[in-house]
This record gives C-alpha cells, sequence and structure tokens, in this order.
C-alpha cells in the first residue's frame, strides 16, 4: 500500500504553492489536502476554540492527482488536527505543508502557521515537513516542488526522531541553479517593529506595522539564512519542546 501524505499550508486552498507541493507528494503516495478556506499567514499556531470548524470538500478538478481536498474555516493547525481526527480514510505516514510564498527562517518559524501545521503533525506522533519558498510574490513553484520531494522522499524512507520536524527553505531564481541542500541551524534575528498611526474615514487612529527583520548574525555560515543567501536549500530540524534544558539546574538554585 502506497504511504498516505497529508498536505496542508497557511497560504490557503487556491494558493499556487500547495498545489505543486500535492502533486509532487503525489508521485510518492496517495495524497489527502486539508487546507484553510482563506490565508493564514503568520497565525502561529493559534487554534480554534469558541466557534465551529468545517470541512467544505474542495473541487476534484483543482487536485484532480489527490485522494480528497478540503477547504478548513480554522487555522493550519486546525487543519491537521482535524484531518487526522476526522478526513482521512487511514493514519498519514507523513504531514507536509506549504509552499509557502516566503521564506520561513530564523524568528519567523514561530510566526508561521506554515511550520504550526508540520508542527501539529509531529505533536501527533506523524513524521513532518514544512516547505518555503525563500522570496515573496513568486508563482513558479515547479523547482521547490522538485527540492520538496527529494527530501519528502528521505523522510518517508528513514523516519524521523519523535518530537522533530524539518523546515525546508528553498532558493528561489539562483544564478547557475540551486547548489545543493545543506544542514543548517535556526539564525539568531528579531524584527524591530515600526507601527504607523493612521486614521480611519471616522478619524479614528489605527496602527500599521511596519517593521524592519534585523539578522542577528550575518557573518555566520552555517544558519538558514546564509544558506538561502548562498544558493543551497536550508533543511533546519526543529522541536516544539522549548525548555532550556542548559538553565535547570541554575534556575533550581533560586529557592523557589
Amino acid at each position: 500500500m502506497r504511504p498516505l501524505i497529508l498536505v496542508s499550508n497557511d497560504d490557503g486552498i487556491a494558493a499556487p504553492g500547495i498545489r505543486a507541493l500535492a502533486e509532487a507528494m503525489a508521485e510518492l503516495g496517495d495524497v489527502v489536502i486539508a487546507a484553510p478556506i482563506t490565508e493564514q499567514s503568520a497565525v502561529g499556531h493559534a487554534i480554534t476554540i469558541r466557534e465551529p470548524v468545517r470541512a467544505h470538500p474542495w473541487p476534484k478538478e483543482a487536485f484532480p492527482f489527490a485522494e480528497a481536498a478540503y477547504a478548513v474555516t480554522g487555522t493550519p493547525a486546525d487543519c491537521v488536527k482535524l484531518a487526522l481526527s476526522a478526513l482521512v480514510p487511514r493514519r498519514p505516514s507523513l504531514v507536509v505543508s506549504g509552499i509557502n510564498n516566503g521564506p520561513n527562517t530564523a524568528v519567523n518559524i514561530i510566526y508561521s502557521g506554515t511550520v504550526s501545521a508540520a508542527t501539529e503533525g509531529t505533536m501527533l506522533g506523524i513524521d513532518s515537513v514544512a516547505f518555503s519558498l525563500a522570496e515573496f510574490g513568486q508563482t513558479d513553484f515547479s523547482e521547490a516542488a522538485r527540492w520538496a520531494k527529494r527530501v519528502a522522499a528521505e523522510v518517508l524512507a528513514r523516519g524521523l526522531p519523535p518530537g522533530l520536524l524539518l523546515n525546508v527553505n528553498i532558493p528561489h531564481n539562483v544564478e547557475g541553479g540551486i547548489r545543493g541542500i545543506q544542514t543548517t541551524r535556526q539564525a539568531r534575528s528579531r524584527w524591530e517593529d515600526e507601527y504607523q498611526t493612521r486614521h480611519d474615514p471616522q478619524n479614528q487612529p489605527y496602527y500599521w506595522n511596519g517593521g524592519r527583520f534585523v539578522n542577528l548574525e550575518a557573518d555566520a555560515t552555517d544558519t538558514d539564512l546564509a544558506a538561502i543567501e548562498a544558493g543551497y536549500v536550508s533543511v533546519t530540524p526543529i522541536h516544539y519542546d522549548l525548555t532550556v534544558y542548559t538553565y535547570l539546574d541554575e534556575l533550581k538554585t533560586w529557592g523557589f
């Protein structure tokens, strides 16, 4: 029996990136798609708890290579939770998320709905990978999908340790072609927020964030940001356990 692969994203079910990813995954296994009905970028790992979540079957002609597709009225994490609880015919071998329109590197991993969909798969005990095309505004995801298929095939063959997922960022329009794959760590970075004050037609103020992204280790060569800049696909192993184990013994001396 072919493996079952659950595909989700945060750009919405109509985004070109998810179609490219799902079509590539169909070469590796049976595909079921569960993605937000509207764009859910930067919602992080939010879940819906105070209103119902609905799953609308999506037209077969949109994803002719998939076993089924559902547009979900919720977040990326909702999509994976609902799919695994009620929509897929059997337990998937792999959860993939993407291909995101824009990078999910450095601190942006925290905000990313794309990464959160894959994280939810990992939390539920399924090998998971998040894929992002590291340039905004693109519509051609064909090359990124080929690299996604290569990584996904390795995960299906080798498996991942419990609690660990892969965050994959793929460069775009590299002169001479993408140079290969690098195993990387998450770069240290931050956003310097700059909220602009504006006024609506009733002269009430509202605020628009026009922040600036800052790479805090621009000279590093082993980070996700550095790999993308050098023309490599970045593959970063990440996990959802946020405990700082190296500080546990020190914290115990505080005398709480």
